[in-house]
């Protein structure tokens, strides 16, 4: 199977951007935490207040496994792009709805509750949005160069936040922080309507993966069968006749997910709120080993092509047990450069997994049952492991006092890591399971020669050996 390079491009460019849009939403709520403490529990403490928005925050989370039961299975039936285009649409509504929300001192105990159904919303529409975003590009990219195909989700992940840190950081310089509590909290949440506009229109706009679409056996997806019947034990065949590799799947999303909110979600809070940085100094310095991770992520999916995806995640998972703790103590130097080279030590752990797992994931499962086996199993690891961080590590700090607490679970988090990279099978140059080898095109539609050729230096469909082995069907 042969892809076109424009057409591949044109594909990852509107998944990223896509997935960039689905993510500011977080950015903007992890980094108007305090903010958002204040606004709708005002009469609690800050502790208590952290408490409370970290818990609305991990709401979301456990109800994403909901998402991707149901968004999964559909777009093994319907197609992948049908379903990214809706979880785009859902995702805007829910967090524009956030900024129109009413403060506590003006509706009470309603306030809350509608913040909450609007994350359940934006949590139930992310349930189908990373699965599909990673299982849409991997089915495009030629097998050589998946992982730094891939990797550009991650950028735009990145991207996301950090708009989202960007736009608070901003509004909080020109507005300070009376006005920011007064209303200025809510520009940021008002103006995920119109990014989301354009993130449907790009999605809207793209064709289905050729993998999909191309194949005989998958002609319609999960739907029918080869003879065109109605197939029936989808959801079977997706959890029970997978449950080995989503165990796998759900480790690493673990490894990967801890670290995230760990950098994420959880810093600027733990910066401010325990450390006592200004929140301008806080959002800062988050955003800067954003950017860092921005510049890097590619270069890490690029790697995985070359020396494959087990030694990255092998090295990453490494990091967060030896790395964790000494980077915690430089942040507790107090010295602005003991900091920043704190924070900078968790973001290169965290893009050890950016750059490698979004080309590992979509290789646990075959081409019939990828998108609802992935989005089941990493949703189920998000929401049990990666939502909660938060909350587990302000929960820890709170409970027994020490500022190295939060560092704990990351630590665990590396060990399972390692488990999971020794049971893996390494999937780089590898066929999808279930998928014809796609090998790298040599020239783009117009003629021109793209600037990676063929390890073999040949032209035409020729296929290096390596490009063509298969992982094991149950791998």
């Amino acid at each position: 199977m042969a892809t076109e390079h424009r057409t591949t491009r044109k594909a990852v460019t509107a998944a990223a951007i896509g997935n960039a849009t689905e993510w500011y939403d977080f950015g903007v709520y992890s980094y108007l935490a305090v903010t958002i403490g204040l606004v709708f529990y005002p009469s609690q403490s800050q502790g208590v207040q952290l408490i409370a928005t970290f818990t609305t925050f991990a709401a979301a989370f456990l109800v994403r496994p909901l998402g991707g039961l149901f968004f999964g299975p559909l777009g093994d039936r319907i197609g992948r792009k049908h379903v990214l285009a809706f979880t785009m649409l859902l995702m805007a509504v829910s967090t524009f709805c956030i900024g129109l929300i009413p403060s506590a001192a003006t509706i009470g105990i309603a306030a809350p509750v509608l913040l909450l159904v609007a994350r359940m919303l934006q949590g139930f529409s992310t349930g189908g949005e990373y699965g599909g975003a990673t299982t849409f590009i991997a089915e495009y990219a030629p097998d050589k160069r998946r992982g730094f195909l891939s990797s550009w989700l991650e950028f735009g992940t990145v991207s996301g936040y950090v708009g989202g840190a960007a736009i608070v950081t901003v509004l909080t310089l020109l507005l300070g922080p009376d006005t920011m509590l007064a209303w200025g909290w809510r520009i940021p949440f008002l103006l995920a309507l119109p990014l989301g506009a354009v993130g449907l229109y790009l999605r809207v706009k793209l064709e289905e993966t050729p993998v999909f679409s191309d194949s005989a056996e998958h002609a319609e997806g999960f739907a029918k069968d080869p003879e065109g019947h109605r197939r029936k034990g989808q959801l079977r065949e997706t959890v029970v006749g997978q449950w080995r590799n989503m165990l796998l799947c759900i480790g690493l999303v673990l490894v990967f997910n801890v670290n995230n909110y760990m950098v994420t979600a959880y810093m600027p809070t733990y910066l401010e709120a325990e450390l006592g940085y200004g929140s301008t100094a806080a959002l800062l310095l988050t955003l800067a080993a954003m950017v860092l991770m921005l510049v890097a992520v590619t270069g890490f999916g690029r790697l995985s092509d070359r020396v494959g995806r087990r030694p990255v995640l092998l090295s990453g998972s490494l990091f967060s047990i030896v790395l964790t703790l000494p980077a915690f103590w430089l942040l507790q130097t107090g010295n602005p450069a003991g900091v920043a080279l704190g924070i900078v030590v968790l973001a290169i752990t965290l893009v050890h997994f950016s750059g490698a797992a979004p080309a590992t994931l979509p290789a646990f499962f075959p081409t019939s049952v990828r998108y609802g086996a992935l989005a089941i199993s990493f949703n189920i690891s998000v929401a049990l492991f990666g939502g909660t961080t938060p909350l587990v590590a302000e929960s820890l700090v709170q409970s027994t006092g020490n500022l190295y607490s939060p560092a704990w679970p990351v630590m665990a988090a590396g060990a399972v890591g390692l488990v999971v990279v020794w049971r893996m099978q390494e999937s780089a140059g590898r066929p999808l399971p279930g998928a014809p080898a796609i090998p790298v095109p040599e020239h783009t539609p117009g003629g021109t020669r793209l600037p990676y050729p063929r390890p073999t230096g040949e032209s035409g469909p020729h296929v290096p050996p390596s490009n063509v082995r298969r992982l094991p069907s149950e791998s």
